[in-house]
């Protein structure tokens, strides 16, 4: 059975990732820190395994992988975005959102993505949340998360693994993310980002770069 590690499962866009994983007969390991949505997530779901953790932790996250064994998709969508005006919101609130979204991304990456290098397959999905007003912190987050998924790709894009970045506008309905997420697995590899139709709202893209051995379509 394909397993899946989706973060941010407690609620929205990481909880409708695991439930339709789970709906397809993936073996979900869904994670967050509120155990309460977490049990809603999974309800009625056999073959999905809630883990409460927390993304910040690197131990954390090398101890849901020692029990999970290795992962075939990665769905990141543990991700904040307190609103405040970005000279009035409180440092620890901008340092926790950095480590959330910047730091909480780095140590899922690295607990997953080099066993699927190694084994030469795989899919990583980063959903980081896309800016909007008075989340000067957020927007901060979202474009530093946008910016490592176009490293990751640029360095390990012709190696197996597929890399997506779905950054949809302030708003969207998880179910247009995941469905554009679905689209964009079925093209070739060429860009990392997953383009939202009106529906979805679009945001712009980062300047692209070129992983060796690919070309970026023109």
């Amino acid at each position: 059975m394909r397993t899946a590690l989706v973060t941010g499962a407690a609620s929205g866009l990481g909880a409708l990732a695991a439930q339709r994983l789970a709906a397809a007969a993936w073996d979900v390991v869904a994670v967050d820190v509120d155990a309460a949505g977490l049990a809603r997530t999974a309800l009625r779901s056999p073959n999905m395994h809630a883990r409460t953790c927390d993304v910040t932790d690197p131990g954390a996250v090398a101890d849901v992988l020692a029990m999970s064994g290795p992962v075939q998709r990665v769905v990141h969508a543990a991700m904040i975005s307190p609103a405040a005006p970005a000279l009035e919101q409180p440092f620890d609130e901008i340092e926790n959102t950095l480590r959330t979204d910047v730091l909480g991304t780095v140590h899922v990456v690295r607990a997953t993505l080099p066993g699927m290098l190694e084994r030469g397959r795989g899919e990583m999905i980063i959903c980081p949340d896309a800016p909007e007003a008075d989340t000067a912190a957020g927007a901060a987050a979202s474009a530093a998360v946008a910016a490592y998924t176009e490293s990751l790709w640029a360095e390990h894009g012709g190696r197996g693994v597929t890399f997506r970045c779905a950054r949809a506008a302030a708003g969207t309905p998880p179910r247009l993310v995941l469905d554009a997420i679905d689209r964009s697995l079925a093209r070739p590899a060429g860009d990392p980002h997953v383009p939202m139709d009106a529906a979805g709202g679009l945001v712009s893209r980062l300047a692209r770069r070129t992983p060796a051995g690919t070309s970026a379509p023109r």
